[in-house]
């Protein structure tokens, strides 16, 4: 309640009373008028005024009554919609209605009133976005209005027009951009796949809506904000991502050189297009609506598979790359080279992807196999004589074995004979045999010694090895030849052949019974029998010299002469001789007689052999020899000097052996005196 008074002299403030009952509301002021607040509205009071100086205060003033207005409604203001407010209060004390009114705040437009008694009320077809004053005040029976209440309300703005979503396929994010609306003060945006929604607020036209998923298709709509709410969201904006990279990838080689990769489909995947990169850099695609596709592929390379899908919005993230090594190459063109008889070397070049090579050596359900990451590999302990199979597989770690390597057959050379025995068929010839256990096999036999090489060639069993000399040592071997290769040699089985025979052979006469044989050496002999053997009987030696003497010779006998020379290993050669004739026998009863004067005559008794004798008379004076008539048993010597001792010997003559001397000796003394001969004696 606001009071005017009179000032009064000499007073400094004056203290307002306004009293309702008991209550009592006091405020001071310094001059006129002042205001009471903090009163009830509606209310009636008594009103008195006191003046104040140093000294105190005046007593009160007449009272006056007064009443307040009504109360002012307290409004509640939203904006339901962006183009209306609602108004809606509590209801005041004493008021009879009220009136609200509604302008905008710039001034622009017309003033909306309404009077209503009701405690509430709706502004229609209001501009969104636009900030309103709205004044509201009750009245009561009297038509009296009372204080007024003001408010400021903005209207929600519109709903974004012209939204644009561009999706960004790299960084897996949209940029929503738009009109800006009037009144708003920030915008939300919303995009939203099934449960799965993503919130974007900014205070500009435009806003990043980040990380959306592949595969996925959202609805983009935007709402503006302000102090008064919200606005409807806009009609949606589909947007579809891009597909999400292919999955369940898998790499086969559906035959050799041919790969298949196959994969699952993805949603929003309108084609798919593979990428294979070998690691020579070579860089082959394809494209298709499927989900698998063929690829050429060579041996010994690793090959690098991305599969990425596509749609309108662009190329899938980048998956899983997947590495697949194809099997090693095989190695097209190797050697096998026969070492030995049962070795075989392998070589090869070197094929691209192989880690490690296999040599496998079959024959039947047996393989010999070796592992090696040269480029060579030796076959060992093969049997001989056999056809084998041989194959060289390539491994890599990452793909393991080529299977399909294609194989060679490789026979071993033949096996060793082995010789079973050698049979002597004459003096120099021998035949050798074997055991044959090999197939198409020529066999060739050597017989070795200081004596030289001979050698014999057979497709059998055996051969025979001609003219081989006498008294030697061999060696005999033999080995197996064929188309795959030569044998080891077999072992070695040791040959003598029979000593030689000697060249020369002599037979001399040293006495009547004895006759010394002599013979030059024979090759390969130790020890020697010689025997002379007639109707009469037989003479043997035995001996280690090139000599004998045999001894109970028949004397005027003809013998057969034989030698058998001996090695030293109890080989023996039988030699045969021309005959041998003995000696004539000497003649017995020799006799002197003396003949005349100077005469003697020599009388023996004639052996049966001898025809014709030779006499030797041997004296210190002179010598005297006689030779009598074929069948003549005596021999006169004339004019024989007395008084000398002679030797006296009568040996058979014959035409082919020289004139004997070991016939007995007979000595005799002739003396000068009578007529006789001394007697003579044997040496």
């Amino acid at each position: 309640i606001t009071v005017e008074w009179r000032a009064v002299p000499g007073a400094t403030s004056y203290l307002l009373s306004a009293q309702d009952g008991d209550s009592c509301i006091e405020t001071t002021v310094t001059n006129s008028p002042g205001t009471v607040m903090g009163l009830k509205p509606a209310t009636s009071y008594r009103i008195t005024i006191r003046s104040i100086n140093a000294g105190g205060k005046s007593q009160p003033s007449p009272s006056r009554k007064a009443k307040t207005v009504l109360a002012a409604p307290v409004l509640s203001v939203s904006s339901p919609s962006c183009d209306s407010i609602a108004v809606s209060w509590k209801a005041v004390y004493m008021a009879a209605g009220f009136s609200v009114s509604l302008m905008r705040s710039d001034g622009l437009g017309r003033m909306l009133k309404q009077n209503t008694t009701n405690t509430s009320f709706v502004f229609t077809n209001l501009d969104p976005g636009t900030l309103y004053t709205i004044k509201a005040y009750a009245w009561n029976a009297n038509g009296l209005p009372g204080d007024d209440f003001t408010y400021n309300q903005r209207t929600s703005p519109q709903a974004p027009v012209d939204v644009q979503v561009v999706f960004n396929s790299g960084a897996l994010r949209a940029v929503v951009s738009w009109m800006p609306a009037e009144g708003a003060l920030t915008y939300t945006v919303t995009a939203s796949s099934g449960l799965l929604k993503l919130k974007c607020n900014t205070s500009s036209a435009s806003c990043v809506v980040l990380p959306l998923q592949c595969g996925s298709e959202y609805s983009v709509f935007v709402t503006a904000h302000n102090d008064a709410g919200s606005s409807k969201p806009t009609d949606a904006v589909s947007l579809k991502t891009i597909p999400c990279a292919p999955g369940n990838i898998s790499i086969e080689e559906d035959e050799p050189g041919n790969l298949l990769v196959s994969w699952s489909s993805v949603n929003f995947g309108h084609y798919y297009v593979v990428f294979v990169k070998s690691d020579d850099g070579l860089e082959v695609h394809c494209n298709t609506s499927h989900t698998q596709c063929h690829f050429q592929s060579d041996c010994g390379f690793t090959y690098f598979i991305s599969v990425f899908a596509y749609n309108k919005a662009g190329q899938s993230p980048l998956g899983d790359v997947f590495n697949y090594t194809t099997a090693p190459c095989c190695p097209s063109d190797f050697h096998a080279v026969l070492v030995t008889s049962d070795t075989v070397e392998v070589t090869w070049a070197p094929v691209r992807g192989a880690e490690l090579y296999e040599t496998k050596a079959a024959e039947g359900s047996s393989a010999v196999l070796c592992n090696d990451t040269a480029t060579a590999c030796t076959l060992s302990a093969l049997r001989c004589n056999t056809l084998y199979n041989i194959t060289v597989y390539s491994f890599s770690e990452a793909r393991g074995s080529n299977t399909s390597c294609t194989s060679k057959y490789v026979a071993t050379a033949p096996c060793s004979p082995e010789i079973k025995n050698i049979s002597k068929e004459a003096l120099s010839v021998v035949t050798v045999h074997w055991q044959s256990n090999n197939e198409e096999a020529t066999y060739t036999v050597t017989a070795r010694g200081d004596a030289g090489l001979w050698r014999c060639t057979s497709s059998g069993n055996s051969c025979t090895l001609v003219n081989l000399p006498c008294g030697s040592a061999f060696s005999v071997s033999a080995i197996a030849r064929s188309p795959a290769g030569q044998s080891l040699p077999s072992y070695s089985v040791p040959l003598e052949t029979a000593p030689c025979c000697p060249n020369d052979l002599t037979l001399t006469q040293v006495t009547q019974s004895v006759t010394n044989i002599s013979w030059s050496a024979g090759m390969g002999a130790q020890t020697y029998v010689t025997v002379l053997e007639s109707s009469k009987g037989w003479a043997k030696c035995h001996t280690l010299q090139n000599y004998c003497l045999l001894g109970c010779i028949a004397c005027g006998t003809t013998y057969t002469v034989s030698l058998r020379a001996i090695s030293e290993t109890g080989l023996t050669s039988s030699c045969t001789y021309q005959g041998y004739s003995s000696s004539a026998c000497c003649p017995s009863g020799v006799k002197l007689y003396r003949i005349g004067n100077n005469g003697i005559r020599v009388y023996w008794r004639a052996s049966a052999e001898a025809k014709s004798y030779n006499t030797d008379l041997r004296g210190s004076k002179a010598n005297f020899t006689c030779t009598p008539s074929s069948g003549q048993s005596y021999c006169d010597i004339t004019e024989i000097p007395c008084g000398d001792v002679y030797t006296v010997v009568v040996s058979p003559v014959t035409d082919t052996e020289p004139k004997l001397t070991f016939c007995p000796k007979k000595i005799y003394s002739v003396t000068c005196s009578g007529s006789s001969v001394g007697m003579g004696k044997n040496k």
